[in-house]
């Protein structure tokens, strides 16, 4: 018979040495871990004496006391200090409000597998909560999702030549004329016409600051953003409003290189983006992207001076607009531009996101000295 030995009580941990970067003074940082401030995740983390673990500052674990935390800048620091990631917020993975569960749906959708209402409640998911994600993240509900994907295949089929006929029976229509509608209502012409039709190619790719949503056509790469930007729905139908074509998710050229070269950004390997970019804004906002792909790897700088450099030196404010409407994530590197003062101020990804890239780049700027 196995004997279980007690687990020892433990002790507090010893006193780390403070961070100097850190975002605020100690007692900022706990009454931002007491509101659980949103805008401060991913810029410190709560260590917890008496537990031995550490945290992100929105963690729904109970609050500790004042006397029994530490904060540190980053999770390596915490757990070189001997802390252990909590099991509840995991502050070791990237920040993102996208259920894990998403990815792994899209991948198999795209892999051909049909998923309806009973295979959503055969995963223990909610098929309302399951419509509400997908319309957040990726821009249409799921059943939407799957037909545009069915669709945008037949376009592709007839395109190559294909029969309307069989383009609709491989994707999933019983009738031609339910083919032709759906098909005339998504592009805007009927199957016969297909061959001349244009859209817009939605796809998806992962990253250490979590999944993003990459859409792009023939002209070049349109957009760019974090699935849990808080306005992704309203980016879409910005492009394609500008664009006036529909998004279907699939396959395109475009795409895979941005999946390419972005691996190799995150990799360290690369410095510069060689994708074909087709932003979709006015004329002010064009000149301000124009401005931002001028800033180089690890650099940054200042609104101010973006205002001077495009010869528009009272527009900081607009600039910072320019910024936010901003679709082409760091690629347009958006994330380079601060105030100033030297603070990191907004990010369509999140603060934390635009810290991340910042320590990044710099990071990895001297392998290409």
């Amino acid at each position: 018979m196995t004997t279980m030995l007690a687990m020892p009580k433990l002790s507090a941990m010893p006193n780390a040495t403070p961070d100097p970067t850190l975002p605020a003074e100690p007692d900022r940082l706990y009454r931002a871990v007491t509101q659980r401030d949103p805008t401060f995740d991913g810029l410190f983390f709560t260590c917890v004496k008496t537990t031995g673990i550490f945290c992100r500052p929105v963690c729904t674990a109970r609050t500790p006391k004042r006397e029994n935390v530490e904060f540190m800048r980053t999770a390596q620091q915490a757990m070189l200090a001997g802390y252990r990631p909590c099991k509840i917020c995991r502050p070791t993975e990237p920040p993102t409000d996208a259920p894990p569960w998403l990815p792994e749906l899209l991948e198999e959708i795209r892999t051909g597998k049909a998923i309806r209402e009973r295979q959503v409640r055969e995963r223990g998911l909610d098929p309302d909560h399951v419509r509400r994600v997908f319309k957040k993240h990726v821009g249409m509900s799921l059943a939407a999702y799957q037909r545009s994907l069915r669709l945008g295949d037949a376009l592709g089929s007839i395109r190559k030549g294909g029969a309307a006929t069989r383009a609709a029976l491989d994707a999933g229509y019983e009738s031609d004329s339910g083919f032709r509608d759906a098909f005339e209502r998504l592009f805007g012409v009927p199957p016969s016409r297909a061959k001349h039709t244009q859209h817009l190619t939605a796809g998806w790719l992962t990253s250490p600051l979590g999944p993003l949503l990459t859409v792009a056509s023939d002209e070049g790469l349109c957009m760019l953003e974090f699935i849990d930007r808080r306005s992704i729905e309203t980016q879409i139908e910005a492009v394609r409003r500008r664009t006036k074509l529909p998004v279907i998710p699939g396959e395109h050229s475009i795409l895979a290189q941005t999946k390419q070269e972005m691996a190799e950004y995150f990799a360290g390997t690369r410095q510069h983006f060689d994708v074909k970019l087709a932003p979709q804004g006015t004329d002010f906002e064009r000149a301000v992207w124009q401005r931002l792909l001028k800033i180089p790897y690890a650099e940054t700088c200042s609104y101010s001076r973006m205002a001077k450099d495009i010869e528009k030196p009272g527009a900081a404010r607009a600039i910072g607009r320019a910024n936010g409407a901003n679709r082409i994530a760091i690629i347009i590197p958006c994330h380079r531009v601060i105030r100033a003062d030297g603070a990191l101020c907004g990010y369509g990804g999140g603060v934390h996101r635009k810290q991340w890239l910042l320590d990044h780049e710099r990071k990895n700027a001297g392998l290409f000295a």
